[in-house]
């Protein structure tokens, strides 16, 4: 698909953790050690697979379309992204479970219906799609017929029977070959309860994942909330010899839990439990960064070691140092490539993998095609109307450039966009600029831009102080608007569980070309570059 490696470069932040080709955070650390996050940006909800020696994982997607994008790896540090999961918009798409019974790969979602749902108005349901290859292609999704439930996590009893275990907890039996129910929903677990004065969001029995180890069923669940309070989110733990029950709780619940403000990752939660290389246990989950709400949730590893009871205790300790790697030999791909470049000029397809529409209707992807760069036909009267491009993005201090044409009665422009909300950045009409601030057009702030249908766009985000320059020529730049700082651009602020990424949009009545899209991580040297 294109991928450009992330080579190893020497790191001018330790604390942001080692850097690709682009600056962009890395897990593996190339010592056989690595720095949390190994997903860093907005990658929530992980969900898990392990099929003999290959790891795959995706992540909830909500409204960004194309969505489910599945990645590979060896070695739990170095992930390389095979396909969308869910090129069609069906709603809103929150933690998924993924497995593999027999030859055939499944993946059960929720969705929260939408606008461009069969019927909008719908409770949350769970549908299925599945696929000879986790690279795809994958069915169309299929109705379970489940209401009011989200987070499936899928397991074989000892009976031999499929069940999908769903927030609440509560579950429900699968026909043998997946693709529907066989029998009612029911209620099967309470869940541990925390203390009444501790601090948290709510109590939100969520994220119902099962492992089998020695006999046992474990089942690892999600309460306190995932955003709000820092000490909210966590990690408890029970387990049965039966499916069916009953379930013991965990003498060390919660085992995993953000304990005060002061720690590196806040809100930890929604674990699952599996087994690694060599015979290692892991847990994967997702956490704010402190201080960095607007990067989303990102996600987490951390070792998992057993009590003589058999009983699971979370082992990473401080996260914000580099930890042993699950496999002390690096693992790339087969054509020596590990993650993925973000800089893109548009002259191949990487829609679904780094691109995706935010609140798209059905067929948006019918106002993009690839024509001496991206050609995206506008929609809409303002940004938050234009349902933009948007790619996710894990670094504390970053810039963005892009060049762009604009037809007649078009503006398009370059943004750092949460939702339609709560978004900054900048258009061009062709005759004159316009700024954004808060989700709105800024009245008072007016200045002359050149009268062009082509103009270079730069942002650079330097922990949350955004500043925003245009250039004719993309080597001159002049400082445009006011600066902002964005660290209120998160979901605390907003809701919506999303994260802050820069964004192209088009809005008016024709078409914007963009070329050569451009983005780095921000040191000191590398920033007074860019401000020159």
């Amino acid at each position: 698909m294109g991928f450009t490696a992330l080579p190893r470069l020497e790191r001018e932040d330790s604390s942001a953790g080692a850097v690709g080709v682009e600056g962009q955070r890395r897990a593996d650390l190339g010592n056989g050690t690595y720095l949390n996050p190994i997903f860093p940006g907005d990658h929530p909800d992980p969900a898990i697979l392990r099929d003999g020696d290959d790891y795959y994982v995706t992540f909830s997607s909500f409204e960004s379309t194309p969505g489910l994008i599945i990645w590979h790896s060896k070695d739990l540090l170095n992930w390389q992204p095979l396909a969308s999961a869910l090129p069609t918009a069906v709603g809103c798409v929150f933690a998924v479970d993924m497995c593999k019974v027999g030859d055939r790969y499944f993946i059960y979602i929720p969705v929260i219906p939408t606008a461009v749902s069969p019927d909008p108005t719908a409770p949350p349901l769970i549908y299925v799609i599945h696929s000879d290859n986790m690279a795809g292609p994958w069915s169309d999704p299929v109705d379970l017929g489940i209401a009011g439930h989200i987070d499936p996590g899928h397991v074989v009893g000892e009976d031999g029977h499929r069940y999908l275990f769903l927030s609440g907890v509560s579950r429900v039996r699968l026909s043998a070959d997946g693709l529907s129910t066989d029998g009612e929903v029911e209620h099967v677990y309470d869940g541990w309860h925390y203390p009444d004065d501790w601090v948290t969001e709510a109590y939100a029995l969520e994220g119902p994942k099962l492992t089998r180890r020695n006999g046992f069923f474990y089942l690892t669940t999600a309460v306190g909330g995932t955003s709000g309070p820092p000490t909210g989110h966590m990690v408890t733990v029970a387990r049965s010899r039966s499916v069916n029950g009953p379930w013991e709780e965990c003498p060390h619940n919660p085992i995993i839990r953000t304990w005060n403000e002061s720690e590196p990752w806040w809100s930890k939660g929604h674990a699952t439990l599996f087994e690694g290389p060599n015979g290692q246990w892991w847990s994967i989950y997702h956490g704010y960064e402190n201080g960095f709400t607007t990067l989303g949730r990102q996600t987490l590893l951390e070792s998992i070691g057993w009590d003589d009871d058999g009983w699971p205790c979370a082992m990473g300790g401080d996260l914000s140092t580099p930890l042993p790697s699950p496999s002390p030999v690096t693992q790339l791909s087969s054509d020596g490539t590990r993650g993925l470049a973000l800089t893109d000029d548009f002259s191949t397809p990487r829609f679904g993998v780094q691109w995706s529409f935010h609140s798209p209707s059905k067929d948006e992807y019918l106002r993009l095609s690839l024509d001496d760069g991206l050609l995206l036909q506008a929609r809409g009267e303002s940004p938050s109307e234009s349902s933009p491009l948007t790619c996710i993005v894990g670094d504390r201090r970053y810039e963005v450039t892009v060049q762009m044409e604009v037809e007649e009665g078009t503006q398009g422009g370059l943004l750092l966009y949460y939702s339609g909300r709560l978004f900054c950045g900048m258009g061009h009409d062709g005759d004159r600029m316009v700024s954004y601030r808060a989700g709105r057009a800024i009245p008072y702030w007016h200045e002359p831009a050149p009268s062009t249908q082509v103009l270079h766009l730069k942002i650079n985000n330097d922990n949350h102080i955004v500043t925003q320059y245009y250039s004719t020529d993309g080597i001159t730049w002049t400082r445009h608007g006011l600066r902002f700082n964005v660290a209120g651009y998160n979901t605390n602020t907003a809701d919506e569980l999303l994260s802050l990424r820069p964004a192209l949009f088009a809005i008016g009545a024709g078409r914007v070309r963009f070329r050569n899209f451009t983005y780095r991580a921000l040191t000191e040297t590398s920033k007074a570059d860019s401000n020159k």
